[in-house]
């Protein structure tokens, strides 16, 4: 804390980032509940808006201050009790500030589009109230600097995501999807919780420097044995697991679906951010103590990038089409970081959650237009919605590697140092980005081109709210490989070698074009072929892991709670209602003891002194 008086005001005053996002919650409660009537729901989302837009101001001056002085660290007491210390500490580092600002930034754009998408919702303040929620709890999770800390604030994402998963609470379909996901999420929580217990008692310390030191000496001493690192690291590595919808907890993201298009923009671009960048923080504690809990992510990360993007090919639902996409995408950046690529792994991260965000505001215009999101009724609209199209074209091109957006870097310069050494993940990489672009063309192909169905006949351009940001997005995307060669990773074009560019487009075009050869009818969820139709069902339900899952997990827990309410009813209730009524028959019997005689009353009392004195003269006797 006394270093941080000599720093500049801005730098000193950067807790106040993610208060920015508590603050608009905080404002926007008036008319969420009920408080103010009179004139509508929209000053809520007035003042988030400028709340969020000083987050973005405060951060980028910050960012220029870290560019003049170097990184910084802020330090503040919060709790101490015996040898436990807590503190809640900020890292003003290029690398969370930069992130810092893709969470404000993105957010800031979601809410205007929000303010076209939901513009006939009753419960406009409530959505913005868990905006800015969800909003502080991310900034708070990229710049904190010691894990208690970030725990606490991924709890809080946790609980917004539920919040905002279940925002139109009065449909059942609703209301199980943002139970699933709460619960499916609360495993790596649970899981993360003991890998933040057992550091707190190891280690002594939570700051991420401190945890790094302890590891290190940790591992050169032996103090911890490899059961036990495997197991913290294991862990350790579960909340992120469950925070990027990586297998085996990847449902929760297609369950999120339900939710508001808006809060789904942010929750597939920025919030499965927050858990890779708690990961990449974590890392270093995790390479020296547990090598399993490393080969654990690489292992997860392939079957998540190949089995996300298998299954997404399956999909009819439009937002599902690329909540698997996200998974497929976020698998490719757990093995960055497992194969120790921090700096590739962040350049996936930023480009991924421009283009995604770009992407589903595309998705989001067509739901809006048309009402529907069954890919199955959909067709025909490119011409209705042209800059819908070009965004939704955009934001696809840049999840795939397309020469020159940002993910045909992020893939060469994988490439560049997997092939040599790891061709098996480096054919990973390839295939994910092909089947990326074969899902990205075919949904395009339903949506924009074809046929005119009943329900495209009437499709409006999105309106200037939305549109806005979508174009303003459209161009950051299309001009990110100039930002990206401002980072010292990506120098130019001759930043990897020309035949691995061309592995990389080529894995992009072959997709296209496999998208394009392809037969497509109209109603593309179920092809007319026997066999086709067995791989597209076990496609289209996740290779049945829900019903899997239900048979296993779901079913021992409902079979363990029929056991524990059957001892709780029977055994316990059984045997305080026999106490009872032994006291209610003891009192019967006594009540006719009662006779009204002093004296045998008194008798009583000196026979029972008697009894007691002579008993523990007894006791005592014995234990002597």
């Amino acid at each position: 804390m006394d270093q941080s008086v000599a720093l500049p005001l801005s730098l000193r005053l950067a807790w106040l980032i993610p208060i920015y996002g508590f603050s608009g919650m905080a404002l926007s409660l008036p008319w969420a509940t009920g408080w103010i009537k009179r004139n509508g729901p929209r000053p809520a989302a007035y003042l988030n808006l400028l709340v969020t837009l000083l987050a973005v101001l405060h951060g980028s001056w910050l960012l220029r201050q870290v560019l003049i002085l170097g990184p910084q660290h802020l330090d503040y007491p919060w709790f101490q009790a015996a040898d436990l210390n807590l503190r809640i500490g900020f890292d003003l580092s290029l690398t969370n500030l930069a992130a810092l600002e893709l969470v404000t930034t993105m957010s800031l754009i979601c809410q205007v589009f929000a303010l076209g998408y939901l513009d006939k919702e009753w419960s406009l303040a409530r959505f913005y109230a868990l905006v800015g929620f969800f909003e502080g709890a991310m900034c708070g999770v990229v710049l904190s600097s010691n894990l208690a800390m970030s725990y606490f604030l991924l709890e809080m994402l946790t609980l917004s995501t539920y919040l905002l998963v279940g925002f139109w609470y009065a449909q059942p379909l609703v209301v199980t999807a943002a139970r699933d996901a709460f619960l499916t999420k609360r495993v790596g929580d649970v899981l993360l919780l003991m890998g933040v217990v057992a550091l707190s008692a190891w280690a002594g310390s939570m700051e991420f420097d401190d945890l790094y030191a302890w590891a290190a000496d940790a591992a050169a001493s032996g103090s911890i044995t490899p059961l036990a690192g495997t197991l913290l690291g294991l862990g350790l590595i579960a909340g992120p697991m469950g925070k990027c919808a990586q297998f085996p907890m990847h449902l929760w993201l297609d369950e999120a679906m339900e939710g508001p298009n808006p809060a789904s923009i942010l929750r597939n671009s920025v919030v499965v951010t927050c858990g890779a960048i708690v990961l990449l923080k974590l890392m270093p504690v995790l390479a020296p103590l547990s090598p399993l809990a490393t080969q654990v992510l690489l292992v997860v990360g392939t079957i998540s990038a190949i089995g996300g993007a298998l299954v997404a090919q399956a999909q009819v639902d439009l937002k599902r089409a690329f909540s698997y996409g996200t998974t497929s995408y976020l698998g490719l950046v757990f093995i960055a970081i497992a194969l120790q690529r921090p700096g590739i792994a962040l350049l996936l991260l930023f480009a991924h959650g421009l283009a995604r965000a770009l992407q589903f505001m595309g998705v989001g215009s067509v739901i809006a237009a048309t009402n529907c999101q069954d890919l199955s009724e959909l067709g025909g609209i490119g011409t209705r919605m042209p800059a819908t199209l070009m965004a939704f074209a955009v934001g696809s091109a840049g999840l795939v590697g397309l020469l020159p957006l940002g993910s045909f870097w992020c893939y060469g310069l994988m490439l560049t140092t997997l092939l040599p050494q790891s061709p098996a993940i480096a054919a990973v990489f390839l295939i994910t980005n092909l089947l990326s672009a074969l899902n990205a063309t075919r949904v395009m192909r339903s949506l924009f081109w074809g046929p005119v169905l009943p329900k495209t006949k009437r499709t409006p351009e999105a309106n200037w709210l939305m549109a806005l940001p979508m174009v303003s997005l459209m161009v950051v995307v299309l001009l990110l490989p100039l930002i990206m060669q401002r980072i010292d990773p990506v120098p130019g074009i001759a930043a990897f070698p020309l035949w691995i560019g061309l592995l990389v487009a080529g894995s992009g075009l072959a997709g296209v074009l496999l998208a394009l050869i392809l037969p497509q009818e109209q109603f593309w969820s179920r092809t007319r072929q026997p066999v086709l139709r067995v791989i597209q069902d076990l496609l289209a339900y996740d290779f049945y892991t829900p019903e899997l899952y239900r048979r296993t997990i779901v079913n021992l827990v409902a079979s363990l709670a029929r056991v524990v309410l059957w001892f709780d009813r029977t055994v316990v209730k059984g045997l305080v209602d026999g106490l009872g009524r032994l006291s209610l028959s003891t009192a019967e019997g006594l009540k006719l003891t009662v006779s009204g005689q002093l004296q045998s009353y008194v008798l009583t009392l000196i026979v029972s002194i008697v009894l007691l004195l002579s008993a523990l003269q007894w006791l005592r006797g014995g234990l002597g």
